[in-house]
């Protein structure tokens, strides 16, 4: 977050910035992982630039008090329904992924997930002890749900981005098996005529996590809901060699965002100077762009990452012998130069 902020403030825009706990740091502060200090400032701000917010520390802590519930609440609260993340492959780190560089070269795929409904939020929900089969044990359920207009405008948000790219929208569902996302594939039919310079096709989940290992570059954009989106863009950016590098944007109906590298908390190595800065760098442009409309700002931040990694520079995380391998400071230090 350190050197996001550094970039910011050296694009010398006019930003005010004001610092508010959320997740881990919010609960050992306040005991509560959404303090109303912050929600009053997250619903002033333009904007959000987040860091990641869990740990193990806080696992053995009730459910409401546990940091992610902090980030699902300033989602919900916000009204992001929009999250947007990039699975983009640098040429520069070809040899970082996992899968030959002929099937990952020059990838660029935006997955489009809807972030308010789905299973996650679906009420009722728990574990009881109930009667079941003539014993009495423990019994976990979930409700999964969507409305028809839930849908239509996470649909919207996908056609109107693939206008902007390859104009091709792959919806992701499981409708031979649920109900909720044979609803899901009818809405996304329906709006299909809206955009007839789209063309619309429709994977099954399973496949399109098969496929996506397969020929990922196959996808333009992908609309998917909540779980289904969780899963599928942590899978697909490791086809990337590092979900270190990979920004996200969750917006609302104005696009008024929150940006957050797509990648978790890594309490392991928290405070050692050796984390990947670039996808929280990169969030950062995510956010000039869409809740700023500053495009040329936005451009000029992912062109001084993409020198910045043609000059060699690594984290550890995507470091290889003959590149530099850098800490967290160094990177940012490496951008900025190149700003």
């Amino acid at each position: 977050m350190a050197e996001a902020v550094r970039v910011l403030k050296a694009l010398d825009l006019g930003f005010e910035m004001e610092e508010a706990h959320l997740g881990g740091c919010a609960v050992d502060a306040t005991g509560n992982p959404y303090p109303e200090a912050t929600q009053k400032l997250a619903q002033a701000a333009d904007a959000v630039l987040l860091g990641a917010v869990g740990g193990p520390k806080w696992d053995t802590l009730p459910r409401e008090q546990r940091p992610e519930r902090g980030l699902l609440g300033i989602r919900k609260q916000l009204g992001l329904f929009a999250n947007l993340r990039p699975a983009i492959l640098y040429p520069e780190l070809a040899n970082a992924s996992t899968l030959k560089p002929e099937v990952v070269a020059g990838l660029d795929i935006l997955i489009v997930r809807e972030l308010t409904g789905d299973i996650y939020f679906g009420q009722p929900r728990g574990i009881e002890v109930r009667d079941v089969d003539g014993l009495s044990q423990r019994f976990g359920f979930n409700t999964m749900h969507y409305t028809e207009s839930e849908i239509r405008r996470i649909g919207r948000v996908a056609f109107e981005a693939a206008r902007k790219r390859n104009k091709k929208v792959c919806s992701v569902d499981k409708m031979n098996v649920l109900e909720t996302t044979q609803l899901w594939r009818d809405v996304m039919i329906e709006l299909a005529p809206e955009y007839p310079d789209v063309e619309l096709t429709h994977m099954l989940v399973d496949n399109a996590a098969m496929q996506l290992v397969k020929a990922p570059k196959q996808f333009d954009v992908m609309v998917t809901g909540n779980m289904f989106g969780d899963i599928l863009s942590d899978e697909a950016s490791m086809l990337t060699g590092s979900i270190g590098m990979l920004p996200s944007a969750s917006l609302d109906a104005n696009n008024k965002g929150l940006y957050e590298p797509s990648h978790g908390s890594a309490p392991d190595i928290a405070g050692k100077g050796i984390a990947n800065p670039l996808a929280t760098i990169l969030s950062a442009a995510m956010m000039l762009r869409y809740t700023f409309n500053q495009e040329a700002a936005a451009q000029r931040v992912e062109a001084a990452v993409k020198k910045v990694l043609a000059q060699g520079f690594r984290t550890g995380d995507i470091y290889e012998p003959g590149t530099k391998k850098v800490g967290t400071k160094e990177m940012g230090d490496a951008v900025l130069a190149a700003l």
